[in-house]
């Protein structure tokens, strides 16, 4: 049976639960990966410091959450499948579970449209999202219209994105000879097929739809589906700190619907946090807090070439990048007001751990 919903407009579970991806406040930090696959997100896991535990969540979505600390920094590794939708609930659902700001890289394969070799690292400076035009007849294919949509260009953060590039060339391991390339757009489909221009045997009147994109964006490097969605949210996100509730929090605690390993136990925070507040006193941050995002795309599938990364070379690549982006993130500076509390979260370093927190 389902957890008992709050409220329908932003729903969580009574003991203060978002929705879809199963976390409360005190269980994401504000520095975050997020990626598509579980397996890459416990890859990387595998780099954090062994105190505290790293906590692992996974939503009965599917989103797989791991917070923990590296090199003593608090930071979030989070699993969230692909497409703008699942983008859309990771955005949103961790922004309400964090005081101050959000940083966020996201870490993910995508499809190369330049002439690069497969194993590639794209830095994107800016994003346009690709969508399927649905009042184009695609069944006939005579429209005035054109069959896809192109948005404007969204911009990463600039401060964020070099300093990933920074560390991807710092980090990178000699055996690796895949370049890394920088300050190129990258395009954000509303599919893997259609949007994307593989051929299938639906209609879906794509023959010309790379081209078409190259034409007009001439510094078009990489397709993939999320990167835009992130990058938007980010960049129109503003938030200023309100009043405390007049409504109490439910004081009735049901058991929690995600899987929490029990390796290590739950946040003990329970009120949800004002996200436009300080942690320590609650008040008003000057200036307001701010979502920053950037990206990193691997190239797995070659456009130009049609070749196909293999597992070797996966492996290797997600290493490399997976420890990149994390030296990325804890060398990005974040004021200590503008930090999620630390009393009862699952990164609290607890007096009985002192002398073991060895970071690596």
């Amino acid at each position: 049976m389902k957890n008992r919903i709050v409220d329908a407009n932003f729903p969580r579970t009574l003991d203060q639960r978002v929705y879809h991806l199963g976390l409360r406040a005190g269980e994401v930090a504000n520095r975050i990966i997020t990626l598509g696959t579980p397996s890459r997100a416990h890859g990387i896991a595998s780099y954090l410091d062994p105190t505290p535990t790293p906590f692992t969540l996974t939503s009965e979505r599917g989103f797989t959450t791991i917070t923990g600390r590296y090199k003593g920094t608090p930071v979030s590794i989070v699993s969230i499948g692909m497409g703008h939708p699942n983008a859309d609930f990771f955005v949103r659902e961790v922004r309400e579970c964090l005081n101050g700001d959000m940083v966020v890289v996201r870490l993910g394969s995508c499809g190369g449209l330049i002439d690069v070799p497969v194993g590639t690292v794209v830095v994107p400076k800016a994003s346009i999202a690709v969508t399927r035009n649905y009042d184009f007849d695609f069944v006939t294919g005579h429209s005035e219209q054109q069959p896809y949509r192109t948005s404007k260009p969204v911009f990463a953060d600039s401060a964020l994105h070099d300093a990933v590039v920074d560390s991807l060339n710092r980090t990178r391991p000699s055996s690796v000879a895949t370049p890394i390339v920088d300050h190129t757009l990258n395009a954000s489909a509303d599919s893997f097929y259609s949007s994307q221009g593989r051929q299938t045997s639906f209609p879906d009147h794509n023959a010309d739809l790379i081209d078409r994109l190259m034409s007009e964006h001439k510094d078009l490097a990489t397709f993939e589906m999320e990167t835009f969605h992130i990058l938007h949210l980010a960049s129109c996100w503003h938030f200023e700190a309100h009043g405390p509730s007049k409504e109490a929090p439910p004081l009735t605690r049901d058991a929690t619907a995600p899987s929490i390993y029990p390796a290590h136990p739950p946040s003990t925070q329970s009120d949800i946090p004002d996200v436009a507040t300080s942690a320590v006193g609650h008040k008003p941050l000057r200036p307001p807090p701010r979502i920053r995002a950037a990206a990193a795309q691997m190239v797995f599938a070659s456009r130009t070439s049609q070749d196909f990364i293999t597992p070797q070379e996966v492996a290797s690549i997600e290493a490399w990048t997976g420890r990149a982006v994390l030296e990325a993130l804890v060398g990005f500076e974040i004021e200590p007001d503008r930090l999620h509390e630390e009393k009862g979260s699952v990164w609290e370093i607890k007096e009985s751990d002192l002398s073991q927190t060895v970071p690596r």
